[in-house]
């Protein structure tokens, strides 16, 4: 049985096959150029074309298809919202592509992907006791998607799993959600170099600004990475008090800093309800940027 799925990026469309009965072994892998700024109607005629030519590729059509997608499908509407592709906002993208492609589609928001695809078969696959899974994405933006006993779980408003929107920082800085404050705009990547700007009246990559915290003498830079560590360690046990996951998994570009899975861990304890004590495994994702499609194909 072949498995197929989407993942829809905001600059490149991927599509890949596993095979459900070879271990879920990688069939096909293809891309092409999403093409956003031509607007929805291309974005449709741009899948539809990748499919059909990966169907030349394995010599058959697939039967059903997942996709990852920016945003989710608002489940009272069947509209999508939340997509920083904002051409795919307000639209019916799940009955538009059951109507272009001729076959039942079902689609999940990147991070829930994310989640399933790392649980399933990147970390998950050494812990597989854990029947609760946060799939933490800490990059240009934060988000989360959150799997149980192996089903995502997308929630009643379809929001499940999106702890970047929470308050972290009383009176912080205007959300685009409309709230201010939300852990997004404290510890993603560009959050903490505007405040490494704001508090040194330079600019520096967030890369630059972890070296120079780690030769010690920029005080502006240590305090940027402090503020990372404190308020990593106070979101992240929020999220440990409500779902007590078996297992967190962190992607995005914030992700890699190993002071997260070390010092971040003692902050995270500082904070947690269990009296300092905290056993949950936190981990870099095994899977790269193929977590979004392969969670689609397994959907």
């Amino acid at each position: 049985m072949k498995l197929w799925g989407i993942d829809l990026g905001g600059t490149k469309i991927e599509c890949a096959v596993l095979d459900a009965d070879k271990n879920l072994e990688v069939v096909a892998r293809m891309r092409l150029p999403t093409e956003s700024a031509r607007g929805y109607e291309h974005i449709l005629s741009q899948i539809k074309k990748l499919i059909d030519m990966v169907s030349g590729e394995v010599q058959e059509k697939p039967s059903k298809v997942g996709f990852a997608t920016p945003g989710v499908l608002e489940p009272d509407s069947q509209l999508m919202k939340n997509s920083n592709t904002i051409c795919l906002n307000g639209q019916p993208l799940k009955a538009d592509l059951e109507k272009v492609l001729g076959i039942p589609v079902q689609l999940a928001n990147d991070a829930n992907c994310f989640a399933l695809a790392e649980a399933l078969m990147g970390a998950g696959k050494d812990y597989p006791a854990a029947e609760v899974v946060f799939g933490v994405i800490m990059g240009t933006g934060v988000g989360g998607g959150l799997v149980v006993n192996n089903k995502i779980i997308a929630g009643h408003h379809g929001i499940g799993g999106e702890w970047g929107h929470n308050i972290l920082e009383e009176n912080g800085e205007p959300c685009y959600c409309g709230k201010s404050g939300c852990v997004e705009q404290v510890i993603s990547g560009p959050a903490l170099e505007r405040f490494y700007e704001r508090t040194s009246g330079s600019r520096l990559s967030l890369k630059e600004i972890l070296e120079a915290y780690q030769e010690g003498k920029n005080e502006h830079a240590v305090a940027t990475i402090e503020r990372l560590l404190e308020y990593y360690g106070r979101a992240i046990s929020t999220l440990t008090n409500v779902l007590d996951p078996g297992l967190i998994v962190i992607g995005g570009g914030v992700g890699n800093i190993d002071l997260l899975y070390t010092e971040g861990y003692e902050r995270i304890r500082k904070y947690i309800f269990n009296k300092g004590v905290i056993t949950t495994p936190i981990l870099k994702p095994k899977l790269g940027d193929s977590a979004g499609v392969f969670g689609a194909a397994l959907l």
